[in-house]
């Protein structure tokens, strides 16, 4: 039997570099998918949990502030939006809509719990990055949903409660005592921590050292 490897990936839905990272990382999986079986688990962590809630507005402006001034936002912008093509991500930023997370991360957790948290992450990613959907909005994050396969209506019920609430409050606790300040964070069966979107030899190189050093531990 192949080893098996358990890496949960720390990450926001309005970061550019966790698609980017997304997308090196299944690269690295095709290299070594005849050597090592991967179980991938997406981990909540907000850039910016003191976004209001149900306002969303454009991306610019979100980083104009952050980074000064408009003119060194579209910069970040261009620059980010080069890096993802080479990685096959389309972005268009010049339409993303900055939101509140904290939804859609209770969301992944919701899709985490039916098998269906890969899909919906990339469904999520490329709402924000790509569709210029609003994910802070709970109609649109239950289209979202449907689109992968989850029922709307139990979506849009689940949001009218606090279900998953805590616990995705929790694991955003656990990244900062981790010591997780920067996303992506890729961390390997709970004990190696890797940031950044790293290239995919990087990635596979990783995966291949982790098995390797389970064996030198027996």
């Amino acid at each position: 039997m192949r080893p098996r490897v358990e890496v949960e990936i720390w990450s926001d839905v309005v970061c550019p570099w966790c698609y980017i990272g997304k997308r090196r990382f299944e690269a690295a999986l095709a290299q070594i998918t005849d050597e090592i079986d991967v179980d991938v688990a997406f981990k909540p962590f907000q850039l910016d949990p003191t976004a209001s809630p149900g306002k969303a507005g454009p991306v610019i402006e979100a980083y104009a502030r952050k980074f000064g001034s408009r003119e060194r936002a579209q910069e970040i912008i261009d620059h980010v939006t080069e890096v993802a093509a080479e990685s096959g991500l389309e972005f268009r930023l010049d339409r993303a809509l900055r939101a509140n997370t904290l939804l859609a991360h209770r969301l992944l957790w919701l899709a985490e719990t039916k098998g269906r948290q890969i899909a919906m992450n990339e469904r999520l990613l490329k709402a924000y990055f790509m569709d210029g959907l609003d994910i802070g909005d709970p109609d649109v994050l239950a289209d979202c949903a449907a689109d992968v396969g989850l029922d709307r209506d139990e979506v849009r019920a689940f949001f009218d409660s606090d279900a998953g609430l805590s616990e995705v409050r929790a694991e955003i606790e656990a990244a900062a005592d981790m010591e997780i300040t920067a996303v992506p964070t890729f961390v390997f069966d709970r004990k190696w921590m890797v940031p950044g979107a790293q290239d995919p030899d990087t990635f596979a190189t990783v995966l291949r050292r982790v098995v390797a050093k389970r064996t030198a531990d027996v």
